[in-house]
């Protein structure tokens, strides 16, 4: 029965976790400002795939526009690094018009009284993913 109780809040946070950076690629939250301003950390930074570097206002303020990302995220994987810090992983596949890219993401989330929070988020391109 102990292991059972240890098992339970793992597959909890990552559930919640799941559904937090899927939110992030869903317009309808992505592009609700007060939404993102209760998901993003005050010092809120991202590495973006392009290369640029995004605080959290440009996050918070980005024009909404159609996000044509695959979800659910693929090779999705959750650790936690420290007390109440995860990080998470996986692999983001967007279509632009008749392309498609590629990236390894990585998130930070830190649990707060208030819920979870990003703090960090990085892309990093990648080729096509290979069935196997």
């Amino acid at each position: 029965m102990s292991q059972l109780r240890s098992i339970i809040p793992k597959v909890t946070v990552a559930a919640e976790l799941r559904e937090l950076e899927e939110s992030l690629w869903r317009e309808a939250t992505r592009f609700d400002r007060a939404y993102m301003d209760g998901v993003l950390a005050a010092d809120f930074i991202e590495f973006g795939r392009s290369g640029r570097i995004f605080s959290r206002a440009d996050s918070i303020n980005v024009t909404a526009q159609p996000i044509g990302a695959t979800v659910p995220l693929r090779d999705f994987a959750v650790r936690q690094v420290a007390g109440d810090a995860y990080l998470v992983t996986y692999t983001s596949e967007v279509t632009f018009g008749d392309e498609i890219e590629y990236a390894n993401r990585s998130s930070l989330w830190v649990r707060t009284p208030d819920g979870y929070k990003l703090c960090f988020h990085q892309g990093t391109p990648r080729g096509a993913l290979v069935p196997g």
